[in-house]
């Protein structure tokens, strides 16, 4: 019987082959980035959510963001005085690691540490932030939910019951304290009750650059 044409096997090689050559493209990307723009800042992202992170990459297209990769990135830069791509960025390797991104732009300092010192956008908080308030519900009525999500919210651990075809809260209920971390639960209950605790930001720690070397900026 003929072997399908779908049923392709890609050997460790290649695969080993297209990683390689993925690597030493981010390289080569890197280190155009320093040649090519002034400023170089690494960031780390706060609450992260890709369509934000996708929307300030909009905002700053002249400028070029790297974000994962961290070796190979690290790499590029140079982890020894000896290897480094210019003079100081080997400090700067040592910084790559966690979730820590590289910013490169032709703005200038002052420009870039206020934009990015001003800008966040709030966002419901997931499992796992921390309560940023005490939030209490009252027991009554909840006239903004229909009676066909009832059964979800008690899944979600609300007392909840339906009295003449609305969604009632049978008793008090609290659904954080502030400092707490939140469960995947309560942090479902404070989106459907629209009350964000989270805010998406980019954080800027550190500025290097080939005439001032590398800085740290204030928090």
């Amino acid at each position: 019987m003929p072997k399908s044409k779908r049923s392709k096997v890609l050997t460790l090689a290649r695969t080993e082959k297209v990683g390689f050559k993925a690597k030493e493209e981010l390289i080569t990307e890197v280190q155009e980035a320093v040649d090519e723009y002034a400023n170089l800042f690494l960031f780390s992202v706060k609450d992260m959510r890709n369509a934000r992170l996708k929307d300030v990459r909009g905002k700053w297209k002249r400028s070029r963001f790297f974000l994962g990769k961290n070796k190979v990135m690290a790499k590029a830069l140079g982890k020894t005085p000896e290897e480094e791509y210019r003079a100081g960025l080997a400090n700067v390797s040592k910084l790559v690691s966690g979730t820590v991104g590289l910013l490169f732009t032709n703005q200038d300092v002052e420009y870039t540490t206020e934009w990015f010192a001003n800008f966040g956008e709030v966002e419901y908080a997931r499992a796992g932030n921390v309560a940023t308030e005490t939030v209490k519900l009252d027991k009554g009525p909840l006239p903004q939910f229909s009676h066909a999500i009832e059964p979800h919210l008690r899944s979600l651990g609300l007392p909840t019951s339906l009295q003449r075809g609305v969604v009632t809260l049978d008793k008090d209920f609290d659904v954080c304290t502030e400092g707490a971390s939140l469960t995947a639960e309560r942090a479902r209950i404070l989106k459907l009750f629209e009350m964000p605790m989270a805010t998406f930001k980019v954080q800027l720690s550190h500025h290097w650059s080939a005439d001032t070397g590398l800085t740290a900026l204030d928090a």
